[in-house]
């Protein structure tokens, strides 16, 4: 079941607001049949301009759902907004499909999957919000868990952020790996 925190910014969640976000990210209920209760994040905004913005978060044990979508109209965000997270879970699922057939039996890799720590809602994710004076308006702390750069990046993905932060397992330093212009990334390593 999806438990649903619906904030608006610059405009009024109306009933009908309410029940099409509920009605159209709730088609990603059948996802969540082993997770009783999912906490679905919703925020809408409105800009001077009558542009709009939606972002939804889900944090689950191992897997953040983020997504975030501008438009004129609101309603056809919301509807872009469903297809991104549906892209996203999909991604997820190959990806543990992958390393489940990788590692064998069932059984070793869920003890495998402690230690890679896949797409941890404590691994960090900076968001940065465009200001142009050097004023720090948005603080985040993060606990770094040790993942590969493959792992990072798919985190980075997931979150749908430009880059991010992470502890290497093996060398145990902080790294960043981040998305090129070119579409390609990088990793920036740390002594």
């Amino acid at each position: 079941m999806l438990n649903y925190n619906i904030r608006g910014e610059n405009i009024e969640v109306t009933p009908a607001i309410r029940e099409h976000v509920e009605k159209k990210i709730g088609k990603l209920d059948r996802y969540f049949n082993e997770t009783p209760d999912a906490n679905v994040h919703v925020n809408l905004k409105v800009y001077p301009d009558k542009n709009t913005k939606v972002e939804v978060t889900i944090p689950m044990p191992h897997l953040v759902l983020r997504a975030e979508e501008r438009n004129t109209d609101m309603y056809a965000a919301i509807d872009l907004i469903v297809d991104k997270l549906e892209r996203q879970i999909r991604k997820h699922k190959t990806k543990v499909n992958r390393k489940m057939r990788e590692k064998g039996s069932p059984k070793e890799f869920f003890a495998a999957q402690e230690d890679l720590n896949h797409v941890s809602p404590n691994a960090a994710a900076v968001e940065v919000d465009e200001d142009t004076d050097s004023e720090v308006v948005r603080t985040k702390q993060f606990n770094l868990k040790p993942m590969d750069s493959e792992e990072a990046i798919l985190q980075m993905d997931l979150l749908g952020h430009s880059f991010f932060v992470f502890t290497d397992a093996e060398t145990n330093a902080t790294n960043i790996v981040y998305k090129r212009r070119d579409g390609k990334y990088g990793l920036i390593e740390t002594n």
